[in-house]
């Protein structure tokens, strides 16, 4: 599943844990989680059911401006979006490479996968 901004749910852990109902990777989820963010996350809150559903989310993924843009827009992500790739969505992809390491050649692989399926879409007109 390709999130709004492009990043694969089916590689985050939270959605991971979310669907195999995997309590230990919770725990070891959020003790990394908590170090790197120097404040507690509890094990409990590792849950989501990727973006593109109305169910669970992880707490910063709720208030995702990128997520909410694309369901104002009614936009299947960002890849269709008239004003791709906005500020917004260049300092999300900032802070992948920079601070999660989610990237190569300082991309975010999310970013990626959405140039991927633009050039898809521009290729059926």
């Amino acid at each position: 599943m390709t999130g709004y901004c492009g990043v694969d749910c089916s590689k985050c852990v939270p959605f991971i844990c979310k669907q195999q109902n995997d309590d230990e990777l919770r725990k070891k989820y959020a003790e990394e989680q908590s170090q790197f963010f120097e404040m507690e996350i509890l094990p409990e809150t590792i849950n989501c059911d990727g973006c593109l559903s109305e169910g669970e989310h992880l707490s910063y993924c709720s208030m995702c401006e990128i997520r909410r843009c694309c369901i104002e827009k009614n936009l299947e992500n960002c890849a269709y979006c008239d004003d791709y790739v906005c500020k917004e969505l260049e300092r999300v992809y900032a802070v992948m490479c920079e601070v999660f390491g989610k990237g190569t050649n300082n991309v975010a692989h999310a970013k990626i996968t959405l140039d991927e399926i633009r050039k898809q879409r521009a290729s059926y007109f």
